[in-house]
């Protein structure tokens, strides 16, 4: 299991489009993807559970991805979410 935060940038938090594009991206990869925002924990791979986390710009998620491809995964993650999810 590996482990990395980052800080949300996109003006208006994870809202539909940008929740779209990451649950594209983790459903590319074999490893659980999830993340943790306050007392919150969601799947990545689902766009329902990204929105009902109700992250918003400038909170701090921690991503955790498990399993055989965990390295690139977060990686991945990290990076798409760094550039703003495409905004």
């Amino acid at each position: 299991m590996v482990n990395e935060a980052t800080i949300i940038k996109n003006p208006s938090g994870l809202h539909l489009r940008p929740a779209g594009i990451l649950c594209k991206e983790a459903l590319k990869f074999k490893s659980k993807i999830s993340f943790r925002v306050r007392n919150v924990t969601a799947n990545a791979k689902s766009v329902l559970s990204v929105l009902g986390a109700c992250v918003k710009c400038g909170e701090e998620v921690e991503f955790i991805c498990d399993g055989s491809d965990e390295e690139e995964a977060l990686k991945a993650i990290i990076r798409l979410v760094d550039d703003r999810l495409g905004e």
